[in-house]
């Protein structure tokens, strides 16, 4: 089979405009960024604010494993399966991070015959839009390091600056750095560090900003640092939130591209799951939702991160509530959460794969807790055997879920009309939907809920640090904000070794931050990392192109 690349380069593709007009959007409706991308114009939410909203799909999936999932691949074709039944359909997803298409994971354009065009530019450089917010960031940064070189008027304290650099890659040498170095006309020495772009404050307020004068008033009050009495200092402070909110006047706008099957696709934001709300723009959500009938969008990661965000900080904020879930989940995944090596998965295994359902049985469950209808969606692989399907569909049945196989990474739309149809089934179902936890609970109770309902967990332990932390973002007047975990992706639990469903833990909360401006209080557990860092032989080293334009090596 031709990799991801060689078969989105074969495809013929009409130009964006095709795509736009399933859409009911006329050319006047879009500013183009080429022949195949465009940006919708903002004035078309005034035509389309009073149209019916569409059925929205959330597509998540089990805990991630080395094997594969192919959530994104999933939602794609699913789109493109509803698309063949005739229905008015679009998918919206998160716009994929440079660090990981040069470093382990890969982009997110989807896959095989389930992909969004052109998908060499969705997984570069796109619209522009990351560079936008890195660019906004760092200026937050610079007049932060200024303000303090010219003589510091709003008396900040320089041990609590806690707005850091960005960078759209992966460098672990820029975790921890010292500025200010060289003698006094290059500024006030103090520490700091970098975190990747999507980790940024500003990357979450992006998607979840209603509109243009919402972003600029969640932009003002992003807090930079502390006075030495303990006070906050926030962009509206350094006065600079103008200068922050010109720098995102286009970034804001939703982007329009379409699958290889031309389906329409809204790919805006792009925060991870495992250290930011890991969830496309609310606002090209709800673009889509008024623009079509069927909504397919997806959520980072396990639905104990993505899906758990999704739910409890975006649908809080926004008003959005999924008609049904879809849990995507692989023979080869399951194996590995029952034990058996990555070298070794093509290998049948029913007792292994039966081991690992119980990861898969506890994001049912989650999905349940929300009160929102499942759908098991088990991603074909041609060394699947029948007695190991049969396992899977067995538990699907004990849990009162729907099953279906999807093959979409080798027939595209038609590989997902099985699929396409017990989502559409499930939109019947009984919803009572319900948050994890309730504004007006502390923040202790809410990481306690998440970490109890969610994870699995016995309790959650506080280290001093994070106990301080707690205490003064309550007597700060933040203590009714939603929580935004940070933990690895790679198990239920905050220890990335413990697989399938673990038993008997506890996770242990390191650190707590306000993100004012975004609208939630980051938890940072375990070791998790805000800057990743590249692998022994990242991605980068495979990655080529011609003198006549032709990439390789880019999946």
């Amino acid at each position: 089979m031709l990799s991801d690349v060689e078969i989105a380069q074969s495809a013929k593709v009409d130009k964006i405009t095709a795509a736009a007009s399933k859409l009911g959007l006329s050319e006047d409706d879009l500013e183009f960024y080429g022949k195949f991308k465009a940006k919708i114009a903002p004035d078309v939410w005034q035509h389309i604010e009073h149209n019916p909203d569409g059925k929205l799909i959330l597509v998540t999936a089990i805990t991630p494993t080395p094997a594969g999932e192919g959530k994104t691949t999933t939602s794609i074709g699913l789109a493109d399966a509803f698309a063949r039944l005739n229905k008015k359909v679009c998918v919206a997803l998160r716009e994929p991070s440079l660090g990981p298409c040069f470093g382990i994971k890969g982009g997110a354009a989807g896959g095989g015959y389930a992909q969004v065009v052109p998908m060499e530019d969705i997984n570069l450089h796109f619209t522009g839009d990351f560079h936008a917010l890195t660019t906004a960031h760092n200026l937050l940064a610079a007049v932060v390091d200024n303000h303090l070189h010219q003589g510091n008027e709003l008396n900040i304290d320089v041990r609590r600056v806690v707005w850091k650099r960005v960078l759209d890659l992966n460098d672990r040498a820029l975790r921890n750095v010292i500025v200010g170095l060289g003698g006094k006309i290059n500024g006030v020495p103090r520490e700091s560090g970098f975190d990747i772009t999507v980790a940024s404050e500003m990357m979450a307020i992006l998607c979840l900003a209603k509109d243009f004068s919402d972003l600029k008033a969640r932009l003002g009050k992003i807090i930079v640092a502390y006075t030495s009495n303990g006070e906050i200092v926030t962009a509206n402070d350094l006065k600079v939130t103008g200068s922050l909110a010109l720098l995102l006047k286009d970034a804001i706008k939703p982007n329009l591209v379409q699958t290889l099957e031309g389906t329409p696709a809204l790919i805006h934001g792009g925060p991870f799951a495992n250290i930011a709300h890991g969830c496309n723009s609310v606002m090209a959500t709800k673009y889509a939702l008024k623009l079509a009938d069927i909504v397919v969008t997806e959520a980072g990661f396990g639905a104990d991160l993505g899906a758990e965000k999704f739910l409890d900080i975006k649908c809080r904020m926004s008003g959005l509530r999924p008609d049904s879930v879809v849990i995507v989940a692989t023979i080869r995944a399951l194996k590995m959460h029952g034990g058996v090596d990555k070298k070794n998965l093509a290998a049948p295994d029913v007792a292994a794969v039966i081991r690992g359902l119980e990861n898969l049985e506890k994001h049912i469950e989650n999905v349940q807790a929300f009160g929102l209808p499942a759908v098991v969606a088990l991603n074909d692989f041609p060394t699947d055997t029948t007695d190991e399907i049969q396992a899977v569909e067995k538990l699907c049945a004990a849990k009162n879920v729907r099953f279906a196989r999807s093959k979409v990474f080798a027939e595209g739309g038609n590989g997902g009309i099985d699929l396409a149809r017990a989502v559409e089934d499930s939109f019947n179902d009984d919803k009572d939907f319900k948050f994890t936890y309730e504004d007006d609970t502390s923040l202790k109770y809410k990481i306690l809920a998440v970490a109890k309902k969610i994870y699995g967990a016995d309790g959650v332990t506080f280290l001093p640090a994070a106990k301080k932390q707690l205490a003064e973002i309550e007597q700060l007047g933040f203590g009714k904000l939603p929580i935004c975990i940070a933990k690895t992706q790679y198990s239920l639990s905050d220890d990335a070794s413990k697989l399938a469903r673990p038993k008997d833990f506890n996770v242990t909360v390191r650190e707590v931050k306000i993100s004012a401006g975004a609208g939630f209080v980051v938890v940072l557990m375990g070791n998790i990392m805000t800057m990743p860092g590249l692998p022994k032989h990242p991605a980068a080293e495979l990655i080529d192109i011609t003198p006549e334009g032709v990439i390789s090596g880019l999946f």
